[in-house]
């Protein structure tokens, strides 16, 4: 069988440029390896109708309103390789299974590089955050440290005021004297003693002895696409400041025809609203490609 689309990713972008298409009457195969960037998180802050949920939950709701339509068919596994062109597309999966199809979309989502500091890893996504509109709210306006691991960081600090107390921790970075007064015009705290180590709490360790107790901690990751399909189909990856990611063009499409992409791996920056909107839009751009 030749699917229509072949969606590479069972997140919110890709479920939901697949229920566009669905509901276009067309055959949609969703691949999804199960690994969902936000699985640490308790729960999805910030989505229209669902604040509060958790994320897992969300997946579940829409796979099953999915599954209602007749030409869905969800595969459970990894999507290892792609190749073909435009209405003759094969994916192979891990495990040896092949799918083709005329489309492809690419909603693989991101991985996230994070700031090399001791002790972060198993913090992330608990109490070490990216996104304060995600995560901000719930730290009660509290003592809330931000990792200054680039430049890019000084803004992040900036912004972050809004949510609490802020103290910038440099680590790897020394911001400017301009930088720090810019900071400090906002209300930041900017500590000379640089960050050596994190542990549960979050508590921060620094170079000088002293460990700051905080009620949440900020970090900008660098992010690139979680799967190397993008590069092996030949579409162009652009690097941001923030990372890699698959360029598309405004209705979503990559430099490949018959391939696009949405959701974390195609635009910054990255929410779940942001990634339903953008699938939303990519799959009705691809059902528009089938019918002209």
């Amino acid at each position: 069988m030749t699917f229509d689309v072949i969606v590479i990713g069972g997140g919110p972008a890709g479920q939901s440029a697949a229920l566009q298409l669905l509901r276009a009457r067309r055959s949609v195969a969703v691949v999804d390896a199960g690994h969902p960037r936000n699985a640490r998180a308790a729960h999805a802050q910030g989505f229209f109708t669902r604040d509060g949920t958790p994320p897992a939950s969300l997946l579940e709701i829409s796979r099953a309103q999915l599954e209602k339509y007749g030409t869905l068919e969800w595969v459970e596994g990894e999507a290892v390789g792609a190749r073909g062109g435009i209405d003759a597309f094969e994916v192979e999966l891990a495990g040896g299974r092949g799918l083709a199809g005329r489309r492809l979309v690419l909603a693989t989502g991101v991985r996230d590089d994070l700031p090399e500091v001791e002790g972060l890893e198993p913090l992330w996504g608990r109490q070490v955050f990216h996104c304060p509109y995600c995560h901000g709210y719930e730290l009660g306006q509290g003592d809330i440290g931000v990792i200054g691991n680039s430049e890019m960081v000084v803004h992040m600090a900036e912004l972050i005021t809004e949510w609490g107390e802020v103290t910038f921790l440099p680590f790897g970075f020394v911001p400017a004297p301009e930088q720090v007064a810019a900071m400090e015009a906002r209300g930041v705290r900017v500590e000379e003693a640089a960050l050596v180590r994190l542990e549960a709490g979050p508590v921060a360790h620094l170079a000088d002895g002293r460990a700051l107790k905080f009620d949440g901690l900020f970090a900008a990751s660098r992010v690139w696409p979680a799967s190397p399909i993008a590069e092996a189909l030949g579409c162009r990856v652009e690097e941001t400041p923030m990372g890699g990611m698959v360029a598309v063009d405004a209705m979503g499409a990559t430099s490949v025809a018959g391939v696009f992409s949405c959701g974390d791996a195609a635009k910054q920056p990255h929410s779940i609203a942001l990634a339903v909107g953008q699938g939303a839009f990519a799959g009705a751009a691809v059902h528009r490609s089938l019918v002209f």
